[in-house]
């Protein structure tokens, strides 16, 4: 778990003037846990995931729906993409499973945003930490991280 990791995420919010809730709370496994410790709807949080195909890629969805990998491929013109395994998602991204925040570009991970992602105007997610978390504005998550806006959630 990356206390560094958390710690660079309120800096970049903070020093870009972004407005942001900090919450710290019990260590949440799942979006179902993070949604019910945070008091927020499971379709406002984010799940971060990596992907491979060759390269690492950060695939990002509301907490409710789950990745159309092949859907996804096939818009990147991937032959395939797996999900990465556990050890190798901590070391490109300092996190372990289940606390990957959505800043791909701290980690020049390619990051891609399913379009319904923004149909919450308030989303929430881990930074790095299973016991930490950050609620903001969709639109504000979209002017940092500059995702490219796709469909391929089921």
């Amino acid at each position: 778990m990356s206390k560094k990791e958390a710690e660079n995420i309120k800096s970049i919010l903070s020093d870009s003037k972004i407005e942001f809730k900090y919450f710290v709370h019990k260590a949440v496994f799942t979006s179902q846990e993070a949604a019910d410790e945070r008091g927020l709807e499971l379709k406002q949080g984010v799940k971060a995931l990596i992907f491979k195909n060759g390269k690492f890629i950060m695939a990002l969805v509301p907490g409710d729906r789950k990745v159309d990998a092949k859907k996804l491929a096939k818009i990147l013109r991937f032959k395939e993409l797996k999900l990465a395994k556990p050890e190798e998602v901590l070391e490109i991204t300092n996190c372990e499973v289940g606390s990957v925040h959505p800043f791909g570009f701290i980690h020049e991970l390619e990051t891609y945003m399913d379009e319904k992602v923004l149909e919450n105007e308030i989303v929430d997610f881990n930074i790095g930490l299973h016991t930490e978390s950050i609620a903001m504005k969709s639109e504000d998550l979209v002017k940092i991280i500059k995702p490219k806006i796709l469909d391929f959630s089921k």
